[in-house]
C-alpha cells in the first residue's frame, strides 16, 4: 500500500562531503586524519570520495577525532543510503511501467485489489507489492519461464492475456493465504462431495459459506475471485505447498454452471494429483484435454449422469412436475437438468429459464 505523509529528500549527499568540511575546519590533512583515526589513508579517501561508506567501527574512531558523536555519522550514513536505494528502485519503477500498463489496472482497482492511487508511478508500485515481486523481470521469470516450479508449473506466455490471467490467479493465492484449511484428506474430502450434493440440489442462500467450511474440513480451500477484465475463466485448481486449492469465479451467475465447474476442480484434485494447474474455459500450452475430459466426466458423475440424463430423456416431452421429481430423485437441481439438455441442444435455450438461480457470494 502506499504510504502517506512521508517525506524524502529530493538530495542527500554522501557523508564523506561532512567530512571533507569538517577536516577543512579543522585544517587538517586527510593523511593525519587517517593516521588519527587508525585507518588506511586509502579508506578515508575512499570515503572522501563517496566510494566507501562509514562503518559503525569508524563512526566510533571518527566520533573521537572530530568531536562529532558517532550516530551523527552513522544516521548520515543510513540516510544516504537509503536515498540510493530509493533512487535505484525509481530506476525499477520506471522501467516497470510498460510491463504494468499491461494489466487491467482501472478493473483491480474498482475491485479493491489495488488501492486508489493515480500516478502511472504508483500504480506500477502498487503490481509490483500485489505480486510480492521486486521487478517486472521476477514476474516474467515466474508466469513465463516457470524458474520456480514447484509453486507455478505452466507458462503463462503462450495465452492470449497472460497479464490479466496472472493477476486473477495472484488474486486467488492472496485470498487463500486467509483461510485455515486442515491437513488435507483424501478420504475426506471425497465423503464430504455428497454433502456438497445435497447443497447443490438445495442451493440455499449462503451456500458458498457452506461450501467453503466443508471443504476447510478436508483440507481443501476453495475461494470465489471474481472474474477480471481480460481473463474470462470459470476456475482453477492447484495445489499450494500441500492443500488443494480451487478458485472459482462464478462467471455466468448461474448455479447449475458454478456446480459443474466446482465438481470438474473437485475431479482435478482426487483424479490428478499435485503436479498440474489447471484453468478453466482457457487455452494454454501445458493444457492436458484428456485430463480436462476425465474432470468433465467426474463432474458428470456428481451433477448428473449420462444414465441419469437418458432416464429423463425418455420421459419427453418434459413439464415442470417431472422435472422437479427427477431433480429430487437424483439429488440434483433442477437447473442442473435445464442446463445439461440445454447444452447437449436437446430443449431450447427459452425453456425451463425459471429453473437457474443467481449465485451469491456474500
Amino acid at each position: 500500500m502506499a504510504k502517506q505523509n512521508q517525506y524524502f529528500p529530493s538530495v542527500v549527499f554522501h557523508p564523506g562531503e561532512t567530512l571533507a568540511e569538517k577536516l577543512e575546519e579543522m585544517e587538517m590533512s586527510q593523511k593525519e586524519f587517517a593516521l588519527r583515526a587508525g585507518k588506511p589513508e586509502k579508506t578515508i579517501i575512499a570515503i572522501l570520495k563517496g566510494e566507501s561508506s562509514i562503518t559503525p567501527d569508524m563512526a566510533v574512531q571518527f566520533e573521537n577525532v572530530t568531536r562529532i558523536p558517532a550516530n551523527f555519522w552513522m544516521n548520515h550514513q543510513r540516510s544516504y543510503d537509503e536515498f540510493i536505494a530509493r533512487e535505484k528502485r525509481q530506476t525499477v519503477i520506471q522501467e516497470a511501467l510498460s510491463w504494468a500498463k499491461q494489466f487491467p489496472l482501472a478493473d483491480m482497482i474498482k475491485k479493491g485489489w489495488l488501492p486508489q492511487v493515480t500516478t502511472m508511478e504508483e500504480k506500477t508500485m502498487e503490481m509490483l507489492a500485489f505480486f510480492g515481486f521486486s521487478n517486472h523481470t521476477a514476474w516474467e521469470d515466474y508466469y513465463f519461464k516457470q524458474q520456480l516450479k514447484v509453486a507455478f508449473r505452466i507458462s503463462l506466455a503462450q495465452t492470449k492475456e497472460p497479464y490479466a490471467v496472472s493477476a486473477w490467479l495472484r488474486k486467488g493465492e492472496l485470498q487463500a493465504t486467509e483461510l485455515e484449511a486442515n491437513e488435507y484428506s483424501e478420504k475426506k474430502f471425497k465423503e464430504a462431495l455428497s454433502d456438497l450434493k445435497s447443497i447443490m440440489a438445495n442451493h440455499p442462500q449462503g451456500f458458498f459459506n457452506q461450501l467453503q467450511r466443508i471443504c476447510l474440513e478436508a483440507g481443501v480451500k476453495v475461494v470465489h475471485t471474481p472474474c477480471i477484465n481480460k481473463a474470462p475463466i470459470n476456475g482453477s485448481t492447484r495445489w499450494l505447498n500441500d492443500t488443494p486449492f480451487i478458485q472459482l469465479t462464478g462467471r455466468y451467475n448461474r448455479n447449475d454452471s458454478f456446480w459443474f465447474t466446482f465438481f470438474h476442480e473437485a475431479g482435478h484434485i482426487l483424479l490428478h494429483g499435485k503436479k498440474d494447474i489447471f484453468l478453466e474455459n482457457l487455452d494454454y500450452s501445458d493444457r492436458d484435454l484428456e485430463k480436462e475430459k476425465e474432470a468433465d466426466q467426474f463432474a458428470v458423475k456428481w451433477t448428473l449422469t449420462d444414465n441419469q440424463e437418458a432416464e429423463i430423456l425418455a420421459a419427453t416431452p418434459l413439464s415442470k412436475e417431472n422435472i422437479t421429481d427427477f431433480a429430487k430423485k437424483f439429488t440434483t437441481h433442477p437447473a442442473i437438468i435445464i442446463g445439461r439438455l440445454q447444452h447437449q441442444k436437446l430443449i431450447p435455450y427459452s425453456l425451463g429459464r425459471e429453473y437457474f438461480e443467481q449465485v451469491i457470494f456474500e
